[in-house]
């Protein structure tokens, strides 16, 4: 196995509203439409993060433990990113500084807004089916 470029680990946190709706963010760097999430820090439990990044990037604090929904590997990126359905237990929605904008999306909004590698996490969330998902992309697409 190499270690010239290990893999990385990163979160994402899917929060569904009373109406079935999941949260977007619009990241500022690019623009993209995602889940809120982010890398693992060294000497961070994934709990951990994925409740810092979750308030960092929505002002919104979750319940722990959240349910594991999916795991995704971008096979160009080399970043293993796990996935949980959320539920909001405090706070207000707000932008950040990684945040460009939030919105609430159906299911048919979340394939319109977000590339096909981000949707499908939140879709395999909004199902809340009893395996977490276990799927590969390029960064864009599923392969």
């Amino acid at each position: 196995m190499s270690t010239d470029r290990p893999h990385s680990v990163s979160v994402a946190g899917v929060i569904i509203d009373g109406q079935g709706r999941a949260l977007l963010i619009q990241r500022r760097d690019n623009g993209h439409w995602e889940p809120p999430g982010g890398v693992v820090e060294a000497g961070e439990t994934i709990p951990d993060a994925l409740s810092r990044e979750v308030l960092e990037e929505t002002g919104l604090k979750i319940a722990q433990p959240a349910a594991l929904t999916g795991v995704y590997k971008n096979m160009t990126g080399l970043i293993v990113s796990l996935v949980f359905r959320c539920e909001a237990i405090d706070g207000q929605t707000t932008t950040g500084a990684e945040t460009r904008a939030l919105r609430w999306v159906t299911r048919d909004e979340v394939n319109d807004l977000a590339d096909e590698a981000y949707a499908v996490r939140v879709t395999d969330a909004m199902d809340n089916a009893s395996q977490p998902a276990v799927r590969a992309h390029d960064g864009i697409r599923l392969i």
